[in-house]
């Protein structure tokens, strides 16, 4: 008998920082509503950085161009049977589209200070919401030719 193959979701966020606040979202999840950095899942196809761009747009709104690494954390939620494998990036901040509508299950995009974040982490999606802004606050960087994208092989 053979063992599954295992594999962790590879997931991506977005530490979007301007005048001291970070851009959240609040949005619906199974555990109720939540807050959360614009993140989600990598798509076929897909470089990590344009990933997080997209996932940034398509929950906020709000242009983002990745420019720097800040973390990659690996989180098993036992509970779920599932272990998640995020790149959280910081980087740019672009035009703002006010008519684009946000992804489904999205409240609202919400910009908070870290006190303020700190104060509603009982409701966090996850503890990498803090542990990426206390990442960046940090000064965490890294390069991002850290990540090497490969083409298709057959």
């Amino acid at each position: 008998m053979s063992t599954p193959i295992w594999k962790p979701n590879v997931t991506v966020a977005a530490i979007i920082e301007r005048a001291g606040s970070f851009l959240l979202v609040e949005e619906h999840t199974k555990d109720g509503i939540r807050f959360n950095q614009p993140a989600g899942h990598l798509d076929p196809g897909e470089t990590i950085p344009a990933a997080c761009a997209r996932e940034a747009l398509e929950e906020t709104a709000w242009q983002f161009t990745p420019q720097a690494l800040v973390g990659v954390y690996l989180m098993p939620v036992i509970s779920a049977d599932i272990t998640y494998l995020r790149f959280a990036f910081s980087g740019e901040l672009g035009l703002f589209d006010a008519q684009r509508p946000l992804d489904d299950g999205i409240i609202r995009a919400v910009w908070m200070t870290p006190e303020e974040a700190r104060a509603v982490s009982d409701r966090h999606r996850s503890p990498l919401v803090m542990r990426c802004i206390d990442d960046y606050l940090e000064g965490q960087r890294f390069p991002m030719d850290l990540i090497a994208h490969y083409p298709p092989q057959p």
